[in-house]
């Protein structure tokens, strides 16, 4: 058990806190703002076809397959399949769009819009290919969804066998056809050999993604890639290769391309020393009076040079060659005790706890480095972990470990095989409350389905605060050791703005909604669950009983809300969905910032309006005894 504790003793460390999983938490591969492609035109890409354009808006509807509805304006790039596209064999994939720029390991990271029932994909380096794809109606993805390392392909394999090493999605996070998704990929381009017999280069190590993001969820984890994935443009494997984004397949909407290369020489330790000094220091000892334990050279930062279990401090001292000029980060790990980081005479990570981070602009060179351990408390494992990022150079470890003390947690996840519904604490990433922190939903309940689409909702407003689908909930946070009550969404969440009553009076559609439940006599009754374990909440407000009910759509593709109210007052509204913008579109759906549609199923002839409030939009309705409205995401 990880129990806390505090020390004031220590020279650098001032209340150290207790964590799970304490050490150097390896930063996630994940883009940084990096380079913007161009849209303003197609002048990034080679030889573009008349099926690529830029434009300055799209749309898809949902009920017409492979369409993509464009106006004119720049930022977003759009691929509109030719009525004909005639096949070429002498360039199979003419229709495809080709960046100028040539990566090799890379974070790429976009916005995309896929029309209903369509088909693209991205390929790194030309030859590897992550499939986009409208796979919004799909529980299980497979090879062929959206989020997947596509498969390689092999005509000599026996039938059902072509096709292999494809890694489908780890779960499907993907949005309604005609809402722009995200998505973010790292990317180690495969190795190569600088001598080879007859002057080629030799493949020394696979290619590999790294990690892929959907929407915000992690999808794909250390895909290691063989060879190039069907499909590809070039039979052989190189350093180097563009971006190709598929064209011949269907209509598909990209913005915000953005990428960071990483191709610049990694910080190097050379020289390195280290002393080992026995006791418990409350300051930094005075090395000319203070005779070490041991020391002696190494090639590698290691916790291991110490022999001491307990109370100890490392010095270690050498040189950082710089080969690329420019800002530096690092994170230390050193648990059980603190640290300190010194690069060229000046602190980087400074006194603090088991884990430190800083920054420092570092020239071309050989630097001065200096990195301290100290290690006090005795039931932490002795561990020592650096990493280091900076101008071309992905974060990368350069000490043996990363510094963990062996106080790993196994995650606490919840499926919903079937209907489930599980109460608990409930964050709101985005929100804050009173005291400018991030709002915390005491009285929250999750319902989780095996459709795989799940909501939350909060007993103390009568208000759906998120919707998502994929996996259900991680109870690590409530769970593990003491916890601290909340749960977490696992999937592809799409968060609702902060709770507020679903239902108030107003004077006029323009009158402002009711901020708290003061003046609502809004009573919680709980819930009651039907024959399929499906809640159905209760409570009265503004002298009416209300029964509010959830159920997942057919295919999963959202959710539908219905709400009956008894002898509702005149004056009596709902609040259905709130954001920075709100637009009304074919067939009577709202597009809720481009992330959610919102539909009117049944408001008994009420006329809904969408009106400004405090700076966003929110879409309200006359409330005449029943409202039914659908989330489609």
């Amino acid at each position: 058990m990880i129990t806390p504790f505090s020390t004031t003793r220590f020279f650098w460390s001032t209340g150290v806190g207790w964590a799970v999983g304490i050490g150097l938490a390896i930063a996630q591969p994940a883009p940084a703002p990096g380079i913007t492609v161009p849209l303003n035109d197609l002048s990034a890409f080679t030889s573009p076809t008349d099926n690529w354009r830029i434009v300055g808006n799209v749309r898809a509807d949902l009920a017409k397959p492979n369409t993509i509805t464009t106006e004119k304006g720049s930022g977003i790039l759009v691929n509109v399949p030719l009525a004909k596209m005639p096949a070429d064999a002498k360039n199979p994939y003419k229709y495809d769009l080709v960046t100028t720029l040539q990566h090799g390991d890379m974070d790429l990271e976009f916005d995309y819009m896929m029309a209903s029932k369509s088909n693209s994909g991205v390929y790194l380096q030309g030859r590897y290919e992550i499939q986009l794809r409208d796979s919004w109606d799909i529980r299980t993805p497979n090879v062929h969804d959206n989020g997947a390392v596509y498969e390689r392909w092999d005509d000599k394999r026996p039938e059902g066998q072509k096709g292999y090493e494809g890694h489908a999605a780890r779960q499907n996070a993907s949005r309604a056809p005609g809402l722009w998704q995200h998505m973010k990929i790292s990317f180690q381009a495969p190795r190569f050999s600088g001598n080879s017999s007859g002057g080629v280069p030799q493949k020394t190590e696979n290619g590999r993604v790294i990690r892929i993001e959907l929407n915000g969820v992690p999808i794909q984890e250390d895909v290691e890639l063989t060879g190039p994935t069907r499909g590809s443009a070039f039979a052989d494997e190189k350093p180097l290769g563009p971006l190709r984004f598929q064209g011949d397949h269907g209509a598909v909407a990209f913005r915000n391309i953005r990428y960071v290369a990483y191709d610049k020489p990694r910080p190097e330790l050379l020289n390195l020393k280290y002393a080992v000094y026995k006791g418990k220091y409350e300051k930094e000892p005075d090395y000319d009076k203070t005779a070490p334990e041991s020391e002696g050279a190494t090639k590698v930062l290691s916790a291991s040079v110490s022999r001491i279990p307990n109370e100890f401090l490392i010095r270690y001292s050498g040189t950082l060659r710089v080969a690329e000029p420019g800002e530096y980060r690092f994170n230390l790990g050193v648990p059980g005790g603190g640290g300190m980081l010194k690069i060229n005479n000046q602190s980087v990570v400074t006194p603090g706890g088991w884990n430190g981070s800083g920054k420092a602009t570092l020239p071309k060179g050989d630097l001065p480095f200096e990195l301290f351990y100290a290690k006090f408390v005795d039931w932490a494992q002795p561990a020592l972990g650096l990493t280091v990022a900076g101008p071309g150079v992905r974060e990368f470890v350069i000490s043996e470990g990363a510094g963990s003390n062996g106080e790993e947690v196994d995650p606490i996840m919840i499926d919903a095989p079937g209907n489930t519904v599980l109460r608990s604490f409930m964050d709101m990433p985005g929100e804050k409350n009173t005291q400018g922190r991030t709002l915390r939903v005491v009285h929250a309940i999750s319902v989780g389905s095996p459709e795989q689409v799940h909501y939350t909702y909060d007993l103390d407003k009568g208000a759906l605060i998120q919707v998502w689908r994929g996996s259900f909930l991680d109870a690590t946070p409530m769970w593990h050791d003491r916890g601290d009550g909340s749960s977490r969404p696992m999937g592809m969440v799409q968060r609702l703005g902060a709770p507020v009553l679903f239902l108030s009076r107003l004077t006029s559609p323009q009158a402002n909604w009711i901020a708290d439940t003061t003046g609502s006599s809004y009573r919680p009754k709980g819930y009651v669950l039907d024959e399929s374990d499906l809640p159905t909440f209760r409570y009265q407000s503004f002298g009416s009983s209300i029964n509010d009910k959830i159920r997942v759509l057919p295919e999963g593709k959202g959710i539908q809300r219905e709400v009956s109210i008894t002898n509702p007052a005149s004056d009596l509204y709902a609040r259905l969905i709130s954001g920075s913008s709100i637009t009304l579109m074919e067939g009577g759906l709202y597009l809720v910032d481009g992330q959610e549609y919102v539909r009117i199923d049944d408001a008994s002839g009420a006329k809904p309006t969408i009106r400004d409030a405090n700076g966003r939009q929110e879409l309200i309705i006359p409330v005449k005894g029943k409202v039914t409205y659908s989330i489609l995401f």
